[in-house]
């Protein structure tokens, strides 16, 4: 891990749920954390205009870019706090078949600022309807970490839709929250080739065919539709190939819940 310094924060396990292995197998009482932190994220409104987006061409399914979510200093404050906290083999309430998820794993719920921060800088450049379901005015606050080192690999896989989640009043359990479910998969990039990463895309396919390839860069979101319906985008995370370690968030983008869609299917990630 690089020498990076660690805002301060104060954490405590606020679920604990049976973490999938790489390989298979179980942990019982895998953590994820409640975390409370220093800000260090910059809200000021001059910040929210730096953000941009570009669209893939993915044979018509919603795939883009948005660039400048983070700035470096942010981003390196977000993998120290997750370093802090301890990545292991186990992902919390993830299921994958044996060999699909090849990396390291920390799930943890940051203070609402830091979540808030983070949406107020996108939330013009996203779809504000999908299926006539509304952009929620938040994100989930649950952050599922992956650290990929030397060789590590996601094989091909689609992501599953999720509810919303958040903290007690007291802070000290995770919560659904109900009306809201996810539409959108947005993978946040810590690190990149700036930062000496190789290796490491994401490859988005169409029919089963790579359609596009997607590098890694500090500051960088890629979003893409999930759940499983024709829209959803079948994708893969190239292995790492040097020694410098590849560090990315998964968070879910919510709208909020039609009252005729009441099946939901939890995926891979």
């Amino acid at each position: 891990m690089p020498d990076k310094t660690v805002p301060s924060f104060t954490s405590q396990p606020v679920a604990l749920i049976d973490g999938s292995l790489p390989n298979g197998g179980t942990v019982a009482n895998t953590p994820i954390h409640g975390v409370n932190c220093a800000p260090y994220l910059d809200d000021s409104e001059e910040r929210v205009s730096k953000t941009s987006r570009t669209d893939i061409d993915l044979g018509g399914k919603l795939a883009f870019i948005l660039d400048d979510v983070l700035d470096p200093a942010e981003a390196d404050a977000m993998i120290a706090i997750t370093e802090a906290l301890g990545y292991q083999p186990e992902a919390p309430g993830i299921m994958t078949a044996p060999g699909l998820r090849q990396n390291k794993s920390v799930h943890w719920v940051p203070d609402e600022h830091t979540m808030r921060v983070i949406y107020d800088r996108m939330k013009r450049l996203l779809p504000q309807e999908l299926e006539g379901d509304a952009l929620s005015p938040r994100l989930s606050q649950r952050l599922n970490m992956y650290r990929y080192d030397l060789h590590d690999v996601f094989n091909p896989h689609i992501d599953g839709d999720w509810p919303g989640y958040g903290l007690s009043e007291d802070r000290r359990t995770m919560i659904q929250w109900p009306g809201v479910y996810s539409k959108l998969t947005m993978v946040l990039y810590l690190n990149g080739a700036e930062d000496g990463v190789e290796g490491g895309e994401t490859v988005l396919y169409d029919q089963g065919e790579a359609r596009a390839v997607v590098t890694p860069k500090k500051g960088r979101a890629l979003f893409f539709r999930h759940g499983h319906s024709v829209e959803t985008v079948l994708h893969a995370g190239a292995p790492v190939l040097g020694p410098v370690s590849k560090y990315v968030a998964r968070i879910n983008v919510l709208y909020e819940q039609s009252e005729n869609y009441h099946i939901r299917n939890f995926g891979t990630d």
